[in-house]
């Protein structure tokens, strides 16, 4: 009998502790809230950089509200809050959601921007990376995935007010790419791989053909010819080197100045 009343007892103590809300789950804050008040918070948590608060708020106002004025706008803060917070994963993923539900929505343009953001910021300092690192050891993806989502905003939207920044971002982009092949091309001439180092240079004049790379992509091609012997496209690489740069720093201004020439290439090469 006693033992009956013992397990009567504590029953009745875990009632009143649940009662008191010990085995409840943590209440809900936000019931009740208007989708008004809820857009209202979660904007100032964003604002105030408190973005995975502004992402449970705006997933909170669109799964209670997804007809609302607020459900869409919601998608595109949370694709953005994402993007701020640095969980790229997550914010390509709200953007190509956002797209693939609106694509005719009258700010679709700026996901696409959005998109080209992420994938951009994703490849940090890209010039450091190639100054810092083996250029061989990473290939860019992410640079040229930026220049893919760049190009279809500005394909897609050419009058949008986000196109001029993403024509900048694709130049920069491509002069990157451009600069990541020319140490891959150095790379190569370094090591002996004279032809390697050659068609490289040579994929840099057919693919980057406004790029600032181009200079030292036709002195990589003329090295490389004269080291393989090929007298003949040396010269003819070497007359269109000296017709569109004159005033090269990579010019041979005669035997005496060759040397010199030839040292301050290879010591800027092997940075």
């Amino acid at each position: 009998m006693q033992k009956k009343l013992s397990v009567v007892a504590a029953t009745v103590v875990l009632l009143g502790l649940s009662g008191c809300g010990l085995f409840s789950e943590k209440a809900d804050e936000t019931k009740g809230w208007s989708a008004t008040k809820l857009y209202s918070e979660a904007n100032e948590e964003l604002e105030g950089q408190h973005y995975e608060r502004a992402i449970q708020l705006f997933e909170k106002l669109e799964s209670s509200y997804p007809f609302g004025t607020y459900a869409q706008q919601a998608q595109m803060n949370i694709a953005y809050a994402y993007y701020k917070s640095q969980d790229q994963a997550q914010a390509l993923a709200a953007v190509e959601r956002f797209i693939k539900l609106h694509p005719n929505h009258a700010n679709v343009d700026y996901m696409y921007y959005l998109r080209g953001l992420i994938n951009f910021n994703d490849q940090i300092s890209f010039l450091n990376f190639v100054y810092e690192q083996d250029a061989t050891e990473r290939d860019p993806k992410a640079t040229r995935e930026a220049y893919a989502a760049f190009r279809e905003l500005v394909t897609k939207f050419p009058e949008s007010k986000y196109t001029p920044d993403g024509l900048a971002r694709m130049r920069y982009l491509l002069n990157a790419m451009a600069s990541y092949e020319i140490h891959v091309a150095r790379y190569y001439y370094r090591r002996g791989a004279y032809l390697a180092a050659a068609n490289r240079a040579m994929g840099i004049m057919n693919d980057f053909r406004d790029s600032p790379s181009i200079e030292e992509a036709l002195f990589i091609m003329i090295r490389s010819y004269d080291k393989l012997g090929m007298t003949e496209l040396k010269s003819d690489t070497e007359r269109v080197f000296k017709l569109n740069y004159p005033n090269s720093k990579f010019l041979d201004e005669g035997k005496k100045a060759e040397r010199k020439w030839w040292n301050f290439w290879s010591t800027n090469a092997a940075m």
